[in-house]
């Protein structure tokens, strides 16, 4: 590793997300940990975690992802700077494709499934996710998304009253393409699960009421993740957000690890480089300011907590070493050997479109089983789910079908209804066929 001030960042020429607009930064609330009404609804319910799975190199992890920005442009901006200071900056992390919405369902469930765009889309009960391996081995999880209005709420996205410029119209701070776990059917559509998919509100009321669980995803709402603003609208965030959380022990203890990161690059022209940082407690100190060049990806999240607690797994893209290397200090400490991968070696992961799938219209295929001889980086063996067909494996694949020259779209995709705030059922798996 090196001393991240032996490394210098150049932004000049990159351009910020297209989106950006003149809003400026508003905190939501007095503090993170205070419940506000600008989220729509109140906590009234707090998980009942208590019992603490013991891992190799950290006992929780807590991924915050933010949106669409190239990594010199992020690593250039003080607060960014600031954080790399205290943690290690991983300058070889990169998502898997674009747009947003394939590289959250990648991070879940090992795959992105052909998926290319930001549709409103669910993902059959029979596929596996990081939920399933974590509930196996008796890790707590839960999902937290800012300003989605209730828990369970399953709409395309949600318009808020607008707390940024009170008066003006509502805004649709949440939108489920940034929400994975509601997209995926083993999680969304059980009654016990879809309960852990929680808000902002709740994430205040479970971290006062101690029953944090192990296992957390975040996503701050369209302005404070860069998507609809600017990477320094994201930093005020953090600086309002994430840095009292890091000096909380009731977050962040010596046990933690936080993972910063970004879904995309704004360039889809470049490698899918971002930035990301490794933060907290579980952070030995010694490597603290130091960089790593490890090629990661968002695979590399799963692995890493399957090296961690000892997990099975997916048996999918998270199984493939070369795009889901375990985060160097877990892998020394869980006994798991890398792999380098020779730059001249290293996949194209700008691409979008040109992958087969159950999520593309364009060369539609069936949801193929994982390979059930993969062995992951926890070393056990490949988890699937009830009605999982295994005999239908990516060799055995028919070819694919353009269903937009028939006139129709994947079975998985789904017309989006925005601002009800009731649930939307997505048809049984049968239907769907």
């Amino acid at each position: 590793m090196l001393r991240l001030s032996t490394v210098l960042f150049f932004a000049s020429g990159v351009r910020l997300a297209a989106a950006a607009t003149a809003q400026v930064f508003s905190p939501p609330s007095k503090g993170p940990l205070v419940q506000t009404a600008n989220y729509t609804s109140f906590s009234n319910s707090t998980l009942k975690d208590k019992v603490t799975c013991k891992g190799k190199a950290f006992n929780r992890i807590i991924q915050v992802w933010l949106e669409n920005t190239d990594f010199a442009t992020t690593a250039s901006t003080p607060i960014f700077e600031s954080l790399a200071e205290q943690g290690i900056l991983l300058t070889n992390y990169n998502a898997v494709t674009h747009p947003s919405e394939p590289n959250y369902v990648a991070a879940i469930g090992g795959d992105f499934f052909g998926m290319s765009d930001d549709n409103m889309y669910h993902i059959p009960s029979n596929i596996s996710t990081v939920v399933d391996l974590l509930e196996d081995k008796g890790v707590s999880w839960a999902t937290y998304q800012e300003n989605m209005p209730a828990d369970e709420f399953y709409g395309y996205n949600y318009n808020a009253k607008n707390y940024i410029s009170p008066g003006s119209a509502d805004y649709p701070y949440y939108v489920r393409k940034h929400n994975p776990l509601m997209i995926y059917d083993a999680v969304s559509q059980d009654a016990t699960r879809v309960k852990r998919i929680r808000t902002f509100n709740d994430f205040a009321n479970d971290v006062v009421n101690g029953t944090l669980p192990q296992w957390v995803f975040v996503t701050p709402n369209m302005v404070n993740d860069a998507h609809d603003t600017t990477i320094d609208f994201a930093a005020s965030f953090l600086e309002y957000w994430l840095l009292p959380l890091l000096t909380d022990p009731r977050v962040n203890d010596g046990e933690t690890l936080i993972l910063l990161t970004f879904d995309e690059t704004e360039t889809y022209t470049i490698q899918n480089n971002v930035f990301a940082v490794l933060l907290g407690g579980a952070v030995p100190v010694n490597l603290r300011g130091t960089t790593d060049d490890t090629l990661y990806t968002h695979y590399s999240s799963l692995s890493t907590v399957q090296a961690n607690w000892g997990l099975k797994s997916l048996g999918r893209q998270d199984t493939v070493a070369a795009v889901s290397n375990v985060f160097s200090f877990v892998a020394a400490k869980a006994g798991y050997k890398n792999v380098k991968v020779p730059a001249d070696q290293v996949p194209q992961f700008n691409l979008t479109g040109v992958a087969s799938g159950a999520l593309t219209s364009a060369s539609f295929v069936p949801f193929a089983a994982p390979n059930l001889k993969a062995r992951g980086a926890g070393g056990g063996a490949v988890l699937t789910r009830p009605g999982l067909n295994t005999k239908l494996t990516a060799a055995s694949l028919p070819p694919p079908v353009d269903m937009l020259a028939l006139n129709k779209t994947t079975p998985w995709q789904m017309s989006p209804r925005t601002t009800s705030g009731t649930s939307i059922i997505p048809c049984v798996d049968a239907d769907c066929a």
